[in-house]
């Protein structure tokens, strides 16, 4: 049984990890200052003997004996992270200096969650980790964008400097089941609109291109990534490479809704990346990792979850 931090773990992706690491027969700890995380996500684990929670934020410093630390903690949608901005710098940037303290103290290996924001809007596509990205440093989404290329120097500098034992993903869009429904992504967006027979808003033309990936596959990744051999840093993208037009997936959405929704279009917001998608060959290789769960598959758990949470708060 190893003991594991996970901050931010109240969150959308952190409850399904410390889920994941708790059935794997781990000792868990959750850290969350509960900005963008809900109890809600995380109650069903709160009977096991094995899972802690603490309310923390990690811009202030933490201890903790633990032998893994996953740091996830940063608002990761644009409402949430342009709502303040200088917190969400602070977060990523005074966040992984913490826990790297933490873990040079207790030579302990510590992941940091980054994103593919940092390749901004790319001019080389589809992304491979080689590629150094084409970042607005001034622009609204810098606060996040540049918080999270930071984190990772900061990373590589401890590694190098100090033998911190690293890991660095970079995540991929990402949905599933504990989404928030106002968090302004557009899979929940989506769904929340198409179940309420409201319009669909597009902004742009709909022809920017993501590529989504289940919760469950990326968990399994991030797994993987901690449980690499030391000489193994990364960066690494998780994502899904099947990549849909924005309007492709509204369609999708409405269809396998049985909708009545209309699409609208709204003007595109500034430095939104026209196209994304991952190259997956390092994760292939290193990590024997793919997606498993294809966008429809994903899209029907996560519609199912969007029609009981609707169905139950009223």
């Amino acid at each position: 049984m190893k003991k594991i931090l996970v901050t931010g773990g109240a969150g959308f992706i952190g409850s399904h990890l410390c889920e994941r690491l708790l059935n794997d027969g781990n000792d868990v700890i959750c850290l969350d200052n509960f900005f963008t995380g809900s109890k809600q996500n995380i109650l069903h684990l709160l009977d096991s003997r094995y899972f802690e929670l603490v309310r923390h934020d990690v811009i202030d410093p933490y201890k903790a004996e633990v032998d893994e630390i996953y740091n996830l903690a940063c608002p990761a949608s644009p409402i949430h992270y342009q709502y303040n901005a200088i917190k969400t710098v602070k977060t990523s940037v005074m966040g992984a200096i913490n826990m790297l303290g933490l873990a040079k103290r207790l030579n302990a290996k510590i992941l940091q969650a980054s994103t593919s924001e940092v390749y901004g809007d790319p001019s080389v596509h589809p992304q491979e980790e080689s590629y150094w990205g084409n970042v607005n440093p001034i622009g609204e989404r810098a606060c996040y964008d540049e918080g999270k290329r930071i984190a990772e120097t900061l990373f590589m500098s401890y590694h190098r400097q100090n033998h911190v034992k690293i890991k660095i993903i970079r995540i991929f869009n990402t949905y599933g089941p504990r989404m928030q429904p106002d968090d302004g992504r557009v899979v929940s967006n989506f769904i929340v609109q198409a179940l309420s027979n409201k319009p669909i808003t597009i902004y742009g033309d709909g022809s920017q291109t993501r590529s989504f990936q289940y919760v469950d596959d990326l968990i399994e990744g991030m797994v993987r990534t901690m449980a690499t051999p030391d000489d193994f840093t990364g960066p690494v993208n998780i994502g899904n490479p099947g990549e849909f037009t924005i309007k492709q997936l509204a369609e999708k959405i409405i269809g396998m809704t049985g909708s009545r929704s209309e699409i609208i279009y709204k003007p595109l917001p500034s430095d939104d990346p026209v196209r994304r998608r991952p190259d997956i060959s390092l994760a292939q290789k290193n990590l024997d990792w793919q997606p498993m769960v294809n966008l429809e598959q994903g899209l029907a758990k996560t519609i199912a979850y969007f029609e009981d949470y609707l169905k139950h708060n009223k």
